[in-house]
């Protein structure tokens, strides 16, 4: 064989490795998601790869096949098409045991070379920039080889399922997609700026909803506005005009024995219309939905749902009131500041300077994390707000001045109102770390 065949062939040889090998990295790179979009948009090639990767068994073994086959004979081919040149060009400086054995290695290097570059690097690298579009076009040359194959196929692939159920593996694709991965893919995606960074932030505050629990955006119990059911109609105007709310309980006697709500846009109507506002003059009481403390935020929105209602009472285990919560409340710890800046946390969590916060006790962790960028706080199943985490940490109720430092942050106790720690004043003790 001359060496422009020998150099022909060998061109065959890679361009065919580079085809197994383009096969393999696409179908292995291929996201299910986007190729049920492609299926779903009239491309049946989409559909079939989909149907591979349920059994992926025949197609791999084609490709090991060619790849294997491919090797041997660029091996073969390439030793006998570059030695004897090397070989003749070596002789005229050393011996000819000498040449031959230097012009086999050039030869072997050559030749690994050129199928590591051309057969592997190459087109493994190309498959990974686009593999569902390549894929498709890949899956029906390789469905006729599979079928040319096919005693081989069979041989192989059995062989290796006997393995696969002798180690007690799975022999099908597993594919789960977890809350973990769709926020991974969403990250991804605000860092390539696909995605804006502040809608990557309200994805990441949906999936929070199953973990994050009512008390930490509920109105707590000394902060909720309420009315007595023999309040003179004096008495609520200028509870309204004090304290704007939505809705508004109405208690017999005290907090804990809920009759029902009233909602403000009820009581303005009859403003507007001239009627009296006493509650015993016909304002409508609506009856209030309640719930207990221990339901996540997904578990609230699903009893609003239920009920057609948007105002909640919640109740601790004693029933006991503990705070209110809305619809509205929930919604905008999903949407966070992407409607609007967040008039509620803005109250909450002051910044002083780059290294200093003044934040209510009553915070939630979770904003509190994430205005000083905490990845966790210890024992985070144990509170639910600031003042929880302080109570936790010095394992009594906080005075003022007392601190606790944790992850290069100080928190310091301000000011206490009846046990109830009104202000902590956080330091950053440790320079940030940059990125």
């Amino acid at each position: 064989m001359t060496l422009t065949q020998s150099l022909l062939l060998i061109l065959v040889l890679i361009t065919t490795s580079a085809f197994f090998s383009l096969a393999e990295i696409t179908l292995a790179a291929s996201r299910r998601l986007r190729l049920r979009q492609m299926a779903d948009e009239g491309d049946a090639r989409a559909d079939r790869v989909l149907r591979v990767q349920e059994q992926p068994g025949p197609y791999f073994t084609v490709v090991q096949i060619g790849l294997n086959a491919v090797a041997i004979l660029g091996g073969v081919v390439g030793e006998g098409a570059f030695s004897p040149f090397f070989s003749a060009v070596l002789e005229r400086w050393m011996s000819v045991d000498a040449a031959q054995g230097w012009a086999f290695a050039a030869s072997f290097v050559i030749v690994i070379a050129l199928f590591l570059v051309f057969a592997d690097l190459f087109p493994k690298r190309l498959g990974m920039n686009d593999p569902e579009r390549l894929a498709v076009r890949m899956v029906g040359p390789m469905q006729v080889l599979i079928t040319a194959f096919k005693p081989l196929v069979w041989f192989f692939t059995r062989s290796t399922d006997m393995l696969f159920r002798w180690l007690g593996m799975p022999l099908q694709r597993v594919d789960q997609i977890t809350s973990a991965d769709i926020l991974a893919m969403t990250e991804a995606g605000a860092r390539a700026g696909v995605l804006a960074v502040r809608e990557q932030q309200v994805i990441a505050n949906v999936f929070q909803l199953d973990t994050r629990l009512v008390g930490s955006v509920m109105t707590s119990r000394d902060r909720i506005a309420w009315f007595q059911k023999d309040d003179p109609e004096s008495v609520l105007r200028a509870r309204i005009v004090a304290e704007p709310f939505s809705a508004y309980p109405v208690c017999d006697g005290d907090i804990d024995h809920v009759l029902g709500y009233v909602d403000a846009k009820d009581m303005f109507q009859r403003v507007l219309s001239g009627q009296p506002l006493a509650l015993d003059q016909g304002v409508p009481l609506h009856k209030a939905l309640v719930v207990p403390d221990r339901l996540t935020l997904t578990e609230v929105l699903e009893q609003f749902r239920q009920a057609h209602e948007d105002f909640a009472i919640i109740v601790n285990e004693y029933s006991l009131v503990v705070g209110v919560i809305t619809l509205n409340d929930v919604m905008s710890t999903v949407m966070g500041d992407l409607v609007g800046p967040q008039q509620d946390e803005e109250q909450q969590i002051v910044r002083r300077d780059e290294n200093s916060w003044l934040i209510d006790g009553v915070t939630p962790v979770q904003d509190v994390q994430r205005a000083l960028d905490i990845d966790t706080l210890p024992h985070a199943d144990e509170y639910e707000t600031l003042a929880g985490f302080l109570m936790v940490m010095l394992r009594r109720v906080p005075k003022r001045t007392d601190s606790v430092d944790w992850s290069g942050y100080t928190f310091e106790v301000m000011d206490v109102d009846s046990y109830r720690i009104d202000q902590v004043m956080v330091t950053r003790t440790q320079p940030k770390a940059k990125p």
